[in-house]
């Protein structure tokens, strides 16, 4: 039996037994069935939206999968066509690849990061930082720091863990 059901039932249950709603008691008990029906139908309609919204993010789920299966796909297919474009004559020397022609940089250079003002992110090399200042290429503000700013914060990080 659902719970609309059962506010039914108890309904007619009170409409059976000859209850006098005139007095305070059959008042309140008609009240409490009144309540009671609505508080089911309530119930009944949350869970109807409960449903749709959970058949609806199943099939939000099978798109992003979809989507997911489409990206790694298309990924799989560029990285055999990237190895494809270095493969030797010579299947068994895999050591003949040459990084020649290619600038990795440098993989000890620290990158740091400031946001000025105006919301433009920067990125600067720690020679920038030794310099103290930059410019900001959208407004062109000024922002200046310091390598005693960066120790600080450091100390601040180790003295809060």
């Amino acid at each position: 039996m659902t719970i609309t059901e059962k506010a039914a039932y108890l309904k007619g249950l009170m409409e059976g037994s000859s209850l006098d709603t005139e007095k305070p008691e059959g008042k309140m008990i008609a009240a409490i069935v009144e309540l009671l029906g609505d508080i089911a139908k309530r119930v009944t309609d949350i869970e109807e939206t409960t449903i749709a919204i959970s058949d609806e993010l199943d099939e939000i789920e099978e798109d992003l999968d979809a989507i997911e299966d489409f990206i790694l796909d298309e990924e799989d297919e560029d990285y055999d066509d990237y190895e494809d474009d270095f493969e030797d004559d010579d299947e068994d020397d895999d050591d003949d690849y040459d990084d020649e022609g290619f600038d990795f940089g440098d993989e000890e250079t620290t990158i740091y990061e400031v946001k000025c003002v105006c919301g433009n992110v920067i990125n600067f090399d720690e020679e920038t930082l030794i310099a103290g200042s930059i410019h900001c290429d959208q407004c062109g503000e000024l922002l200046e720091f310091s390598i005693d700013d960066e120790e600080d914060e450091e100390e601040t990080d180790e003295d809060n863990a």
